[in-house]
């Protein structure tokens, strides 16, 4: 299995406001480091669900099943994995409690199916700490929000 290294971080400016994600994947072989750069801006959107898009995005680059980090200042999508949220959010129906839907359970459910296609492991970075793909993240993010600007689809 091909090891890749995903970094993601997702903004908004306002919550909701525009938004932007940005990516770096990082593959390394005997030929060297190869690195992919993605960012997309959205008009009306907020940060939790940049933070998602960014991760399912960077999943489905990957063209075979891949042993995967994610690395993301997002503790909201670290968490979520690595705390057992999500698997007991699917067993209630992404219900918590009798009342309390999860929120953005479409992002959740496709950043779910995409994990499931690898063997993928969550690891929180602090953000702003000068980690040099968390730093570019940030900026191909930011970025985004100066670009072309789309509606978010959900």
């Amino acid at each position: 299995m091909k090891k890749v290294e995903i970094w993601t971080d997702g903004c908004s400016k306002g919550n909701p406001g525009v938004g932007g994600f940005g990516i770096v994947l990082v593959y390394k072989d005997s030929d060297g480091e190869h690195i992919k750069e993605i960012k997309q801006g959205f008009k009306l959107t907020t940060n939790n669900r940049m933070e998602l898009m960014a991760g399912i995005v960077a999943l489905r680059e990957l063209k075979y099943s891949c042993d995967v980090t994610i690395y993301s200042d997002s503790k909201y999508v670290v968490d979520a994995f690595n705390s057992g949220w999500v698997d007991s959010w699917e067993r209630e129906n992404f219900r918590k409690g009798k009342s309390n839907e999860v929120k953005n359970i479409e992002l959740w459910k496709e950043m779910i199916q995409e994990v499931k296609k690898h063997k993928v492991k969550f690891v929180w970075v602090k953000g702003h700490a000068g980690n040099i793909y968390n730093e570019r993240c940030d900026l191909l993010a930011n970025m985004a929000l100066d670009g072309e600007l789309i509606d978010d689809v959900y």
